[in-house]
């Protein structure tokens, strides 16, 4: 197959074609600063609000409540240390899980630093947080929780709603980074029970570089770049009008029959996960069975290493990734399979495969006629398989 296959939109997803005409459109005539009131100010400031409009209403929200960012880990970032700072003087302790994404934990690492206490509950075999876990670590310091709407690995969607109705009841500030789920499945703030949610726009065929934060009217939450006061005072920085349309862009076609969309994503990731499941030996499906992303695959093939069978795979013309690919670059196993209770080698040894709504089940197939032999091929040359028990050495 001449054409190469990419299935890897947890990572990243390509830009739909309308978007970038949108994102080159406001390049070259909607050039003009926002804030200023001439007509190409002006201009710049429509898009601006109608852009802000289409994410509110995407999330359920009102305009006011959309704060535009450079991506979900500023997002993360603004989100946690913003809160922590504002809500300082009445606790110092904030809870949040094993499994979040670097651009949660990190800040968050920063903050034990400074002496809040950090508080991250376990996830079960399936990825899963236990909303009884939360509840058992609140304590009357707790100003914050963060769970993840969706983990990023394995596609484990998280009981948001449930935590977000007791959070409300104790009166703590929930955050949820939604970047993996906005236009995969339900996001609406309401629904979800959340003051404060990330986007990031590359995940759903969207332009990098731009994300939003959607801060619940009454929570207070630092600013931390600060300068001309712009986003409401939330984000200074003259707005990036292209890559703000290109986001607003993107979504209004990612929530149009977004049902219909996730079904049929869901349809190839079942294809692929059944055929590996019946058809390969030693393999673990990692993630929950149902409640996950639609297009979210993650399996380890034990006795080898999954960065050398996504070497092969791209040679074949496909791409998939293994272990975090937010991780830039790290050989560490992923620290979401072994909280989920992986070996070190299991978790070395998985595959994320995350088809989109533009793959076929033509290019499901090819893939699937390539990788038991790549599999079979690693497996002779690797001396964790040579000694698994019961194997015949030749």
């Amino acid at each position: 197959m001449e054409k190469y296959i990419y299935f890897d939109h947890n990572a990243t997803t390509p830009v739909f074609p309308e978007v970038a005409e949108e994102i080159n459109r406001c390049f070259i005539r909607f050039y003009g600063n926002a804030s200023e009131p001439h007509r190409p100010g002006r201009e710049a400031a429509d898009i601006l609000d109608r852009s802000r409009q289409t994410v509110a209403d995407a999330l359920g929200a009102s305009p006011g409540e959309i704060v535009f960012t450079s991506g979900g880990t500023e997002s993360n970032n603004l989100a946690i240390l913003g809160t922590a700072e504002a809500y300082s003087k009445k606790g110092n302790h904030i809870i949040t899980s094993e499994i979040e994404h670097p651009a949660v934990h990190m800040p968050l690492k920063k903050l034990s630093r400074k002496g809040f206490r950090i508080t991250r509950v376990r996830v079960d075999s399936n990825g899963m947080v236990d909303p009884g876990d939360i509840k058992k670590a609140i304590t009357s310091k707790t100003i914050l929780v963060s769970i993840m709407h969706a983990n990023n690995i394995v596609g484990t969607i998280q009981p948001i709603e449930e935590i977000g109705k007791f959070l409300r009841e104790k009166g703590i500030i929930f955050h949820t980074d939604a970047v993996q789920s906005f236009c995969s499945t339900n996001t609406k703030v309401d629904d979800l029970n959340v003051d404060l949610l990330s986007i990031s726009g590359h995940k759903f065929y969207g332009p990098k570089g731009v994300g939003a934060l959607y801060i619940r009217k009454g929570t207070r939450v630092m600013p931390q770049l600060l300068g001309g006061g712009h986003e409401h005072g939330m984000r200074s920085s003259t707005e990036n009008i292209p890559g703000i349309a290109g986001l607003a862009k993107a979504t209004s076609i990612g929530q149009k029959d977004i049902g219909a969309k996730a079904k049929r994503v869901s349809k190839l990731r079942d294809r692929i996960k059944d055929f590996i499941l019946n058809n390969i030996e030693d393999v673990i499906f990692n993630g929950h069975p149902s409640l996950r992303l639609p297009g979210n695959c993650n399996i380890s093939f034990k006795y080898i290493e999954g960065e050398a069978i996504v070497l092969r795979l791209d040679s074949a013309g496909i791409a998939v990734s293994s272990g975090s690919a937010c991780s830039s670059s790290s050989t560490k196993p992923s620290h979401t399979l072994v909280s989920m209770g992986l070996s070190a080698e299991d978790s070395h040894g998985s595959l994320r495969v995350t088809p989109g709504f533009e793959n076929t089940i033509e290019e499901v197939d090819y893939f699937l006629q390539v990788l038991p032999g790549i599999i079979s091929d690693l497996r002779k040359i690797s001396p964790l398989y040579g000694n698994k028990p019961g194997h015949k050495k030749s």
